[in-house]
């Protein structure tokens, strides 16, 4: 769950405009089809990839083409060129799972970017002017009595677009700053990208922002319509360059490290372990928390937070509810 800051401003940004595809450019355009950006997806995988690293002779001179020819994809995938071109342009928009698996497999793809590929393909074959509802907001007692009893732990419940739709005290004042936008604005993406004490806090920031724009990606990519995810892209896009940097390469990533290091102004370093949970019933919502060992120096700063959490809350309420 990782987020540049952009203008040095407590307050956040607007909301913009439905969209539904990010372009080339970096905006997100109404035109822009699924099958394009399956097509932008492959073009991106075979710039990256060394000729000699996949036993072809990249031959005499320099090439124009960064990386792999679209020629050479198709031989090593076993297809047509022409077939292979047709994809990348967006024209053939229903690739069987086994060509997929094949360019995946001459991509050199690994098991979390092939199963991009994969969901890239779904909705490139679905009726484009379908509608995704966006999931509830709204959080079950169940789940606000479980945030008050995981103190002095920081618990949130975070939506699938990284709303922030609940939390316990500690939960909000691990994150300095973020109880001053409105409650509706707060949102843990837009937190990482746009906050300016966000680069502070995280002790290796760039992964939180890398692994931030890769989960952007992934949900967009299997849900290229859901307003909720186009319009918080289109936002980040706009509003923060180093978000639309790494926006344009393409990369998604596996989310193996459970472990974060804050540097919080008030309690210190502190390095916890993160699980997100999905409560039953709880469609597109999480539960994430943020925990150390009893009896170590890091559960201890924990407590502390705890206690300042509750002390420099003016409305407990407003910060637990959304």
């Amino acid at each position: 769950m990782p987020w540049s800051v952009e203008g040095g401003c407590d307050t956040p940004p607007k909301a913009v405009p439905r969209a539904r595809f990010p372009c080339q450019n970096g905006n997100m355009s109404e035109e822009s089809h699924a099958a394009t950006e399956f097509g932008r997806y492959l073009q991106a995988c075979r710039a990256r990839i060394n000729p000699a690293d996949v036993g072809l002779n990249p031959g005499p001179g320099t090439r124009k083409t960064p990386g792999l020819r679209r020629e050479e994809v198709a031989v090593l995938s076993g297809i047509s060129a022409d077939y292979y071109t047709r994809l990348e342009r967006g024209k053939e928009t229903r690739p069987s799972p086994a060509v997929i698996d094949a360019v995946a497999r001459a991509l050199r793809l690994d098991e979390v970017e092939q199963d991009h590929l994969h969901g890239l393909a779904g909705p490139a074959v679905r009726h484009l002017a379908e509608r995704v509802a966006i999931p509830s907001r709204t959080v079950s007692p169940g789940l606000l009595l479980m945030l008050e009893t995981l103190r002095p732990l920081p618990a949130q419940v975070i939506s699938r677009s990284y709303d922030l739709l609940a939390a316990n005290p500690s939960g909000l004042h691990l994150f300095p700053g973020l109880a001053s936008w409105p409650v509706s604005e707060r949102n843990m993406a837009r937190y990482i990208c746009l906050h300016p004490l966000a680069r502070e806090l995280f002790a290796d920031w760039d992964y939180e922002l890398r692994t931030t724009v890769s989960g952007l990606r992934t949900l967009l990519g299997a849900n290229p319509d859901a307003p909720d995810l186009t319009n918080l892209v289109n936002e980040l896009l706009s509003k923060s360059s180093d978000f639309a940097k790494l926006w344009e390469r393409r990369e998604v990533l596996g989310y193996s490290d459970n472990h974060r290091v804050f540097r919080h102004p008030q309690v210190g370093v502190i390095s916890l372990g993160c699980q997100a949970l999905r409560p039953v019933g709880g469609l597109g919502q999480y539960l994430l928390t943020h925990f150390a060992d009893p009896g170590t120096p890091d559960h201890d700063a924990l407590v502390l937070l705890n206690i300042a959490a509750d002390e420099n809350q003016a409305n407990p309420a407003d910060a637990r509810h959304n």
